[in-house]
């Protein structure tokens, strides 16, 4: 189950054989082909748009760009660029970028973390198999989030919109897999101890990875095959391609699924927040507010409230009832649409719109719709499309919009938020130094530092269990003589040894 490098490519020789190759396993073994379609895309353009043509000097070999980046990353291309019935603008920089850079690492790094740790733990999924109303709530969020996704696969497959599901594939391995799931459950498989809350993560990474496996098949053959067999225990079928779809009695729980993209919404707005004013994730905050406009929206966000402020990195989130403390919304019409609708009345209906309250432009955004009186007689219902909807922050807050969910963040800083955020830092470095030096993850460190900032230095004595525990360090101690690294600290020089237990 180890994993010997990058795969990405393997196969290749075999490239311009798959077609023949499957066609004839399928027909060996069922006596029908392996596939019912060949996929046909429309005319290949260059970037720019042009038509290929060797006068024009602008033709691909496309034997030479499947040695170079294998013919699974070019079929992905095609099917997630656009629908093959469009003409392809082909960017060979998007394979490489887009396909190989994001989709294709996504996958195989997150089989490279599962199968470290399960080889450091000796997991090889034949353990005893734990229920999933056993498992943690995040657990179960996946599994029916991968499952929806399943579903909504086979639904755009039948009706051949294939972009639409390639897409949909790509986006959940990427957003909802590698940089939610993963990324927030990375302490369960970091734990030493294998108990059965460890062993639901295994599980359910690898049936994850196995869903999405088996929807990459008919795109991707070799790079799912491949992934397949490091994955396969002795109840597996051979191979990936002679396992059937299936959306029929799968775990959903869209409640579940409702609240935590809810709770992703709201990470990502805050996090722009962040970035607008500059203040790094690592640095704590004291709070988030969060308005609500009924109590089931409110209960909603309560039940990922420890989710939210782990990802955010703030103490607590404050609920308020209104948002009209926080922001003042002005609007003027959008012409382009209004005056579709309402011809010559149209500067009339445009007056109204701009005389709109905050609560009228919140009803808006909230239904889509409002309905208005126009210079006291008319009545004229006013859609979302029809109006440009300003959003102005209030002196003292930052705040963000999207739909109907609004974050405003508290960015003012304490001392004891300072020294946190301080020590958050000193542990990234020295988890760079870490891997610089090659150390293993479980080996124990001794950590000798110098530095004449007096906030590092504080920082050290405040949060010195905190840093030991987050570098497995046995130790971490104030020296003057220390020659080993020197790194940054928010501008300040900090020397600092590693010595491995």
């Amino acid at each position: 189950k180890t994993f010997p490098g990058d795969f990405i490519a393997e196969g290749i020789d075999q490239t311009r054989g798959w077609f023949y190759t499957l066609h004839n396993i399928g027909t060996a073994l069922f006596g029908k082909p392996a596939f019912k379609s060949v996929i046909v895309n429309e005319l290949i353009l260059d970037k720019h748009g042009v038509k290929m043509s060797k006068k024009l000097g602008n033709v691909l070999d496309p034997f030479e760009l499947m040695e170079k980046y294998g013919a699974d990353s070019i079929r992905w291309y095609f099917m997630v660029n656009n629908p093959p019935w469009m003409s392809t603008k082909f960017n060979v920089e998007d394979i490489q970028n887009t396909v190989l850079a994001d989709f294709f690492r996504s996958i195989t790094n997150i089989y490279q973390f599962y199968a470290q740790y399960a080889n450091i733990d000796s997991v090889d999924g034949n353990e005893t198999f734990i229920p999933i109303e056993d498992r943690l709530e995040i657990d179960r969020w996946i599994l029916s989030k991968s499952n929806t996704v399943m579903k909504n696969y086979l639904d755009f497959m039948d009706s051949y919109e294939l972009t639409k599901a390639t897409r949909m594939v790509q986006s959940f391995v990427i957003d909802d897999v590698s940089n939610w799931y993963v990324r927030r459950n990375r302490r369960r498989f970091w734990k030493g101890i294998t108990d059965s809350e460890k062993l639901a993560a295994y599980q359910t990474l690898r049936e994850v990875l196995h869903s999405v496996v088996t929807m990459i098949a008919p795109f991707t053959p070799f790079l799912a095959e491949n992934l397949f067999q490091r994955l396969r225990v002795n109840t597996d079928l051979e191979s990936i391609h002679l396992v059937e779809f299936n959306k029929e009695n799968l775990f959903q729980d869209t409640d579940l699924e409702r609240r935590m993209e809810r709770a992703q919404i709201i990470v990502s707005l805050a996090r722009s927040l962040r970035e607008k004013s500059k203040i790094k994730i690592r640095q704590p905050l004291s709070k988030i507010l969060i308005p609500f406009s009924n109590p089931q929206e409110r209960r909603d966000i309560a039940v990922v409230e420890d989710i939210i402020c782990e990802e955010l990195n703030v103490k607590g989130i404050e609920f308020i009832s209104d948002d009209s403390g926080i922001v003042k919304r002005f609007a003027k019409a959008n012409f382009k649409t209004l005056g579709k609708k309402f011809g010559g009345s149209t500067q009339k209906v445009a007056n109204a719109i701009k005389e709109l309250s905050n609560n009228h432009l919140k009803m808006l955004e909230l239904n889509g719709f409002v309905t208005i009186s126009i210079e006291g007689n008319e009545v004229a219902e006013i859609a979302l499309e029809h109006v440009d909807i300003i959003h102005e922050d209030i002196e003292g807050w930052l705040v963000a919009n999207q739909g109907i969910v609004t974050v405003a963040l508290d960015t003012s800083l304490t001392k004891e938020l300072i020294n946190e955020g301080t020590g958050r830092e000193i542990v990234n470095r020295i988890q760079s130094i870490r891997k610089e030096l090659k150390f293993e993850i479980t080996d124990r460190i001794e950590i000798q530092y110098f530095t004449t900032d007096s906030q590092i230095n504080n920082s050290f004595e405040t949060m010195n269990d905190y840093i030991c525990s987050e570098t497995l360090a046995v130790s971490c101690t104030a020296k003057e003589n220390v020659n080993n690294q020197i790194v940054d600290i928010n501008g300040s020089e900090l020397q600092i040894t590693l010595i491995k237990q």
